[in-house]
Order: C-alpha cells, then structure tokens, then sequence
C-alpha cells in the first residue's frame, strides 16, 4: 500500500508541471513537449498476470501482442517523439470485471496504486485516471474514496457497459451521484458488449462495435437522466464519442415524443450531449473532425493517442496535418485538457 504522504511531490510538484505546460502551436515529431495525451494505457504487470491466469491474456492484448511488452520507459520515449508532455492514463478493455467481486476489488487497488506509482516516479509526464470494480457499486464508491483522496487520481476510467449494463442503467445512480458530488472527470473507453462481440464474423470489434456501444452508453446515459442529475460530472468520451455526432440530431427527433420531454431535457438533448468532452483518438480524418466539429464546442476536444494498443503516428500526425486553425489546433493538443483538469483540481 502506498501512504498518502509519498503523493505530496506529486501534488505540489508533478501536477504544477502538468498544468504549467503550455500547448502553443502545431508541433511535429521530436518537438518540445506540450501536448496532453487524454488516452492512453498503462499495462500494469498485474492486471496481465490476472487475466493470463485465467487463460484470457488475449482479453487484455486483442490483436497487439506487442503490448506485453509495455513500459512506462516506452511511452515516454514515444511521447517525446510526438511532443507529448503529459499522459493520462487508463486501463483498457476489459477492465478488470470478470464476476468475482472480491478479486475485482484487489486488482482495481493494485492497478491504481501501481498508475500513482508511476506518476509518482515521473513527475508532470503521467496523470491517471483510476479503475473502479464496476458492476459492484459499493466496491466502486470505496476505491474512488481512496484513489481520489489518498492516491490523487485525476479521475475515474469506466467502461461503456457492465455485462450488458450501460452506464445509464439505474443500478449505477449511487456510484455517479458520488461523482458529481465531487465534480469528477470521468473517462470513458469503449469495449464490446457480451450482446454483440460477433454479430458481424471475421470483424474484429474494433472495427465498428466500440463506436457503436460508446454510442449506446451516451445514449443511455441520457435517457436514463444521468447526464441531467449529475451535471457536474465532466464525461470524456472516446474515438469522438462514436457514431453520437451523426445520430444526436435523429435521437433528439425520436426523443421529443415524450410527454416527459421539456422536464427531462430542459434544454434539449442535443445539448446535454454536446456539452461533454470528447477525444480525437484515431478520429482525425477530414469527414470525422468535421461532424466533431459541428457537434460540440471546440473547447471540448481533446487529443487522445490510444497508445501502445494504437501508434501515436496513427492519429498526432493527422491532427497535425488537419489544416485547422492555431487555436483549435492548440485547443485539441493541450490547452482544453489543461483548463478541465484544472477545474477538477479546484472543484
């Protein structure tokens, strides 16, 4: 276990070179670092060896086998290639969920102790974002008291779904009444429904199915109310919030019907999903960043990277090469992540 005292170095020296870092303009491979990385994986030695016990390491590695072999060493080589100043960091799918409560408990300590650790033994290189053991609410309101309170976690990592439970289901109402009481950020990461891993056979999920739940889990988010009661809760939502920018305006449509409409979105649907926060990770082609675009503030894109799963040359250099102007560019690399991170800290 790690005492909360060892995290004050971190709080009053890491986080101010987190925060001090200026995004300035475009950079290009092997520039000063001043972009913030919203996505991107820790590989903690525990949570591999968890689930290789169990016979899924392929859950954990999918199709990039080379993550095995992931270091805090690796990213930040890759980070200074690309300008990087800062990476938030998160599980990936599929968490750390596979039914048994108590083990989900430990591995969710284990992981967030070893991602303060490590922004620990880096200072203002690595922020994180901490596991929870959802389904088990109970589970989820301990660990996030003491990754906020005693590891300094900038924020909780969720997952779409929960055995075919979306984020908007009921049964989460404590866990996210808790965040809002907090004013947390929350990071969301897609993964695959039990519902739906092989309607398509010979698809990897990756292909579509991760859009389409990040897309199912905002929707249920606000149907159920959640985006409404707990207006505090700063979202991010990856991959440019799924296929939400395209369908929000046929939801809202759909959504209007009901007699419980004005009460249940007094602003309207479309706002209380554009008002969230969404990264860009594997998003900065032309028709993607445009619908992004015309769906929510440019003060809510944030650059993500999805390293080691994904190259950071698959996305940086693209939103490098989007032809937009300087302040959104700088925007989306580094100064909108700053000033949300910032008010969480002051919140």
């Amino acid at each position: 276990m790690i005492d909360r005292s060892s995290f004050l170095s971190l709080t009053l020296g890491g986080l101010a070179a987190i925060l001090d870092a200026t995004s300035g303009s475009a950079q290009t491979p092997g520039a000063v670092r001043r972009k913030i990385d919203i996505h991107h994986h820790i590989v903690p030695p525990q949570w591999l060896a968890a689930f290789s016990a169990r016979g899924r390491s392929n859950d954990v590695l999918g199709n990039s086998p080379h993550v095995a072999q992931w270091t805090p060493t690796a990213s930040l080589e890759q980070m200074d290639i690309f300008g990087i100043q800062t990476a938030f960091t998160s599980l990936s799918t599929p968490g750390i969920w596979w039914g048994d409560v108590a083990a989900a408990r430990a591995l969710a300590r284990e992981c967030n102790e070893y991602a303060a650790r490590n922004a620990l033994d880096h200072p203002g290189r690595f922020g994180f974002f901490a596991a929870v053991p959802l389904p088990d609410v109970d589970g989820s309101l301990s660990e996030a008291t003491y990754a906020f309170d005693t590891l300094k976690a900038d924020g909780v990592g969720l997952l779409t779904n929960y055995d075919d439970k979306w984020l908007g289901d009921p049964a989460f109402g404590p866990f996210f009444a808790e965040l809002n009481r907090r004013s947390a950020v929350v990071f969301v990461h897609p993964t695959v429904a039990p519902c739906c891993g092989s309607v398509i056979p010979g698809l990897s999920a990756a292909a579509e199915e991760y859009l389409f739940d990040t897309t199912r889990t905002m929707t249920s988010l606000l149907i159920n109310g959640t985006f409404t009661r707990f207006p505090n809760i700063r979202f991010i939502f990856g991959q440019a919030g799924g296929t939400m920018p395209v369908v929000a305006e046929r939801l809202e449509r759909i959504l209007e019907v009901r007699p419980n409409y004005a009460t249940d979105f007094p602003h309207g649907a479309q706002y209380e999903l554009a008002r969230q926060f969404y990264d860009v990770t594997t998003s900065t082609n032309a028709p993607t960043l445009a619908a992004l675009r015309q769906f929510t503030a440019p003060t809510n894109m944030l650059l993500g990277t999805d390293y080691p799963y994904v190259p950071m040359s698959y996305t940086d250099p693209q939103l490098t090469n989007a032809k937009l102007d300087k302040t959104l560019l700088a925007g989306i690399q580094g100064d909108n992540a700053r000033k949300l991170l910032e008010r969480a800290r002051r919140e």
